[in-house]
């Protein structure tokens, strides 16, 4: 078995390229990688194996030079000869900024950069498999409080809070467009945050918003909504299963589900044990942003309700001297209150019945292991870029 493997230096891709390294079944694991040579190409992925002192077979994990933002791509895929025995892609590289301001970049790369990689794999004549990381919230905004099927998805209808869900719906419809059906094969990750490991995350990304929650201690949000969230790990891992598995569907949820799924709550109580010399969270709701965002700049009302919470906007000032940081913090923030809001659970039934796992470890459970992690993050450059 021979496999392609794009975002091979991202959260999801380092922990599946691991993964694939060591399975015997493969031979080669060819990474696209974005890289001015062969060799800067190589330290690159150096780095993946060595973060976790993991080995790094050079004979088998062999770098592709290659941009998803090149128009070249596909031309430059179909004429290396050496990937012409590829059996299996694995499409994880993916831009996925909640930011407006990236929405034409998260497009080019989620929808322009997968378009490329598919007029190159339908080429290949001995193609078994097409992997396509998308993700569970696609469903949309519109979906509350539930638990949401594979079936349900991709919806034309769905209104979508960021342009990353709605690529990654066209992203399933281009699949089927291009590739018969019994090549592709779609997993769905829910809230990917964090490593059960204890070991350092390959990336801050979504844990930012815990951080940042963490450090406000006032937060604007519903304390019991339903947060489906699983670790990098766990995500890795059924992805690799599944690739060998014996599969009956060819979409799947890779979630916590109705019974691993956690809440704001039962996070932050895991971190007021931890920083215990801080004030405990407090939630006050979505509807306090606004509020909040008026008072970092001076302007919410004399005998507003928020002032009764003084304890709290005193540790806001002494933490954030200069308001204008909080304001930004406020602003990437938005797109994660308004995820948590929803409340959506995702189904996880078809993984534990054809891979016979036991469901992720609830957050709440497993979130302990990156605190000293999330101590670490820069809560700004999150902001600028979430």
């Amino acid at each position: 078995m021979e496999v392609f493997l794009t975002g091979a230096t991202g959260l999801v891709g380092g922990e599946v390229l691991v993964n694939l390294s060591k399975r015997t079944e493969i031979s080669k694991i060819y990474c696209l990688i974005r890289a001015v040579s062969v060799g800067s190409a190589q330290a690159r992925l150096s780095n993946i194996f060595s973060l976790h002192n993991d080995e790094f077979d050079q004979q088998k994990v062999i770098p592709v030079l290659g941009d998803l933002f090149d128009d070249e791509l596909s031309a430059q895929l179909i004429a290396n000869e050496q990937l012409a025995g590829v059996t299996n892609i694995i499409h994880s590289a993916a831009n996925t900024s909640f930011a407006k301001v990236k929405d034409d970049l998260v497009e080019k790369a989620n929808i322009g950069g997968l378009t490329k990689i598919l007029l190159w794999a339908k080429q290949l004549l001995k193609l078994d498999t097409f992997m396509y990381v998308g993700t569970a919230t696609i469903c949309g905004r519109d979906v509350k409080h539930r638990l949401v099927t594979e079936a349900e998805t991709p919806n034309l209808e769905a209104n979508h809070l960021v342009k990353y869900t709605y690529t990654k719906m066209q992203g399933e419809l281009l699949l089927k467009k291009h590739l018969p059906e019994n090549k592709i094969l779609v997993v769905r990750p829910s809230i990917i945050m964090g490593d059960s490991r204890g070991v350092e995350p390959r990336s801050p990304v979504i844990l930012w918003a815990l951080a940042t929650m963490n450090k406000l201690r006032l937060v604007p949000a519903e304390q019991y909504a339903s947060l489906d969230m699983v670790p990098v790990d766990f995500v890795a891992d059924v992805m690799t299963k599944l690739l060998f598995a014996k599969r009956n569907y060819n979409v799947y949820h890779i979630s916590a589900g109705n019974d691993a799924c956690t809440s704001p709550l039962q996070i932050a109580r895991v971190f007021d044990n931890y920083f215990d010399d801080m004030l405990p969270h407090r939630f006050i709701g979505k509807h306090m942003l606004n509020p909040l965002k008026l008072w970092a700049k001076g302007k919410l009302p004399v005998g507003h309700e928020l002032y009764e919470h003084f304890e709290y906007l005193e540790h806001l000032q002494y933490e954030f001297e200069d308001l204008s940081n909080l304001r930004i913090l406020f602003a990437g923030l938005d797109p994660y209150l308004e995820f948590a809001e929803l409340g959506q659970r995702f189904d996880n039934s078809r993984i534990i019945e054809d891979l016979g796992i036991e469901p992720s470890k609830p957050g709440h459970v497993y979130i302990h292991h990156c605190l000293r992690y999330i101590e670490k993050i820069n809560l700004l450059e999150g902001a600028i870029d979430p």
